[in-house]
């Protein structure tokens, strides 16, 4: 990679641009230490911003090797009071030799640890942990298509698998469906189980659980299951799995077509699902990267 440094980017949400060149500044200004060979005690990483789309809520995290800044209480009060729209600014500890991101400790500095934000009438809170689909708008059009693929949901048991913050069980199961979401990462259940009760949504629950396992499980028991998995797509075992035990309908929501069509000739394979329609979306303007949602029925 080449590191390119800016001060704007054009095709980001401009309330977060507007944020790039004077965040930069103080930080610089800072004299922290800066972490460029991912060493334990390096310092700081990265910086991260996050803006509801529609609230224009935004949180900044900081992350850091380690906690040891100073003045870093200070830094996150001023950026509170110099900006009205940003409601937290967060620090999360990334000691780690790795190219993940962020580290399992996320500390708020100032103000609260997440952003407010309505997504298809539900409200949702979205800490700087947690993930949350990156074009809003796109994601929202997802939904009606859904809705469509499961049919009438009133009385349907559905699984989310790799649900997050239940961006889409909580969708499904404002329609009338009984979700269940499944993720393996402890935060974004936690939220998940807040957003549901926030929205007064009993018939969505979620489970921290190794997805595919758990999965596996209950296919004998649901109508449906959407599958959100990440970039490399599903396990071998866990298509073979769906394919030999489907539920009446599979909708498989990916951002690799490549793994897509990979795992699509997997749960096809045993000639009980067939691919109803798969429906390209742009949620990634000006790159060569797509998202994609196929439906798949029961023979």
């Amino acid at each position: 990679h080449r590191i390119v440094n800016l001060n704007r980017c054009p095709v980001l949400d401009p309330r977060i641009d507007a944020l790039i060149a004077p965040l930069k500044a103080d930080l610089e200004a800072s004299d922290w230490p800066v972490d460029v060979h991912l060493e334990q005690e390096g310092g700081l990483r990265h910086l991260a911003l996050r803006v509801g789309h529609h609230s224009g809520e935004i949180l900044i995290t900081l992350i850091s090797s380690h906690d040891e800044l100073d003045g870093l209480e200070d830094i996150a009060a001023h950026w509170l009071e110099r900006w009205p729209q940003v409601v937290g600014v967060c620090l999360n500890l990334q000691p780690l030799a790795t190219n993940t991101l962020m580290g399992p400790d996320t500390r708020v500095l100032a103000g609260r640890g997440f952003v407010r934000e309505r997504f298809a009438g539900i409200a949702l809170s979205i800490a700087p942990d947690t993930f949350f689909q990156v074009n809003t708008l796109q994601a929202e059009r997802l939904v009606p298509l859904l809705l469509e693929a499961f049919g009438p949901l009133e009385g349907q048991d559905l699984v989310d698998a790799y649900c997050g913050i239940g961006t889409f069980s909580l969708p499904l199961a404002a329609a009338g469906a009984r979700v269940l979401g499944l993720e393996n990462h402890l935060a974004s259940v936690e939220q998940a189980r807040a957003n549901a009760v926030a929205n007064g949504l009993n018939r969505a629950s979620f489970e921290q659980a190794e997805v595919g396992a758990n999965l596996v499980e209950r296919l004998g028991a649901i109508d449906g299951v959407l599958l959100d998995p990440p970039r490399k797509g599903l396990p071998a075992l866990l298509c073979a799995a769906i394919g030999a035990e489907p539920p009446a309908t599979v909708a498989y929501l990916s951002c690799n077509p490549a793994t897509l069509a990979r795992d699509l000739a997997l749960l096809t394979g045993e000639g009980r699902l067939a691919v109803q329609r798969v429906q390209p979306i742009d949620f990634f303007p000006q790159t060569s990267h797509v998202e994609c949602l196929a439906v798949l029925k029961r023979i």
